[in-house]
This record gives structure tokens, C-alpha cells and sequence, in this order.
């Protein structure tokens, strides 16, 4: 039998490997959200879902006998794997868990699943000179973009970076940036106003889009300035319309709008008499 090639060889052993994987679509979940990533494989033997990256630390296993939850947070169901799903629930989703993990049969992998969070979006309204604050919702290392959207005289591009407690940012914005558990860049001004944007460098996903808008003084000025209610009066128009006795209501107001008028011209007949 003549030998194949090297090459040849390798190209095979890939084959033969990427054919005996199920590599199902990514799955996308809200933060937080409970997320199953799909296998449906038979196997008689010890399943085990690792991460991609990690083959030997072990998150659950099963066999014919039970499940167990290695890591707390993840789970298999016993009468599903004895059906051939061998699916794998993560009871709370979040960025820190997005990724790869594979599913093996007795070290045989069977099932490639890879797990992401939807980005989170959040409008934001602030007044002239206030901070605007951005979560670090990874410990990923991360970049935030600046987007204008028509802004005039702004920039669009790469604010800072940030790699663990490092904060590296553009020249213009490090006398305004500062990092704790949070960004805060302070003296936001109605230039500044546009989409703000973190997103995670590693695995160049979007993590979070702030949508802002920064008010000027005159827009604060309208928005805080309403008609001023007596107190008294909210509280007594509340009680009426629930009791039914409206028409109370508007006698009170006309009893404390013309008794003093009344009473000065009561007082004036009683002197002509």
C-alpha cells in the first residue's frame, strides 16, 4: 500500500477531525439571561463540557449514573443525556462567561458552541459640566470610540484603552478621564454629545453603547422651569376625583378666592345701615 504524503496526510487528519465536531451556530444571549448551548450527540460513556482554551478544567459532567455541576453556574440535565442531548445550561450569562466551549465523549470531542452576549445599549441625558460615568462590564482589556454624528468641532475615533487598572487615553482627554471601577470623564459639554462606545479588544466584540446628549444650559434652564402648584392643592384635587366630590372642590376654590371680597362687602352695608 503505497503511503500518502505528508502533507497529504495532515490534510486528512484535519478533515477527519473537523467532520467528527458538530459546530453549531453561536448562541446570543442578554446579560445575565439563562443561555443552553446546544449538542445532540450519543454517548455511553463521560461527557464533559470544558472551555475551548481549558480542556482539562472540567465546568460539568455525566455519566450513566448522574450529573454534576463541577463549577457552580453551570448544569446538566441526566434524563436529557440519557436521550443524546447533551446540551449545557448556564444559569447566568455574563461577559466574563462569552466564548468557546466544547463537549467531549470519554475525551472525544463532540460539539464546538460559541457563547455571546448581546451588546447593551443606554441613552443618557446631562447637563452642561456634569460626568458622564461608562461601566467596565469586562475585565477584558478594552478601548471606548468616540462617534460624533455630526457634532461640530469634535474628533471621531479612539478615546482611551484600558488593561486592568491602566488607563491610556488621547492627549486632548487625559485631563479629563479618570478610572475606577468605572470612566468618568468630567466636563462634558454639548460638543461632546454622540455615541460613546467599549468594546472588548481581545475579542473585538462591542460590550456597551452610550447614547448622550449633553444640554446646554438654556435646554437645563427650560426643562426645569414648570408652573408652581400649591401643595394643597394637588393633594386636595387627588382626594376629589378619587371620592367623587369635584363639585366640593370647586366651591373650596371659590369660598377661598372671593370670601374676603364678600366679607369687605358685607361690612360696607352694615355702616351705610
Amino acid at each position: 500500500m503505497q503511503s500518502c504524503s505528508s502533507a497529504l496526510c495532515v490534510l486528512i487528519l484535519l478533515t477527519i477531525i473537523v467532520v467528527s465536531v458538530s459546530a453549531v451556530g453561536p448562541v446570543k444571549m442578554n446579560l445575565h439571561d439563562s443561555a443552553t448551548l446546544p449538542c445532540s450527540e450519543r454517548c455511553s460513556g463521560l461527557v464533559r463540557w470544558s472551555v475551548f482554551h481549558k480542556p482539562t478544567d472540567v465546568l460539568v459532567e455525566c455519566d450513566q449514573t448522574s450529573c454534576r455541576s463541577v463549577k457552580e453556574g453551570y448544569q446538566m440535565i441526566h434524563d436529557q443525556y440519557l436521550k443524546g442531548n447533551l446540551s449545557l445550561t448556564i444559569t447566568e450569562a455574563d461577559f466574563s462567561k462569552r466564548g468557546w466551549y466544547t463537549c467531549q465523549c470519554d475525551d472525544k470531542d463532540l460539539c464546538d458552541v460559541n457563547l455571546q452576549i448581546e451588546p447593551l445599549n443606554t441613552p443618557v441625558q446631562i447637563k452642561n459640566g456634569e460626568s458622564l460615568f461608562l461601566d467596565l462590564d469586562a475585565s477584558n482589556p478594552v478601548e471606548v470610540t468616540y462617534d460624533s454624528r455630526g457634532s461640530p468641532g469634535t474628533s471621531t475615533g479612539q478615546i482611551c484603552t484600558v488593561d486592568g487598572h491602566s488607563l491610556q487615553c488621547k492627549p486632548e482627554y487625559k485631563h479629563r478621564v479618570s478610572l475606577t471601577s468605572v470612566i468618568e470623564l468630567r466636563e462634558m459639554k454639548p460638543s461632546d454629545s454622540g455615541v460613546y462606545t467599549v468594546m472588548d479588544i481581545r475579542n473585538n466584540e462591542v460590550i456597551h453603547t452610550y447614547t448622550v446628549s449633553v444640554q446646554d444650559d438654556q435646554q437645563s434652564l427650560h426643562r426645569d422651569l414648570r408652573p408652581d402648584v400649591p401643595m394643597w392643592m394637588l393633594v386636595l384635587s387627588k382626594f376629589a376625583l378619587s371620592s367623587g366630590l369635584l363639585a366640593l372642590l370647586i366651591a373650596l376654590i371659590l369660598v377661598a378666592t372671593q370670601g374676603p371680597s364678600l366679607a369687605h362687602g358685607g361690612a360696607s352695608r352694615s355702616r351705610k345701615a
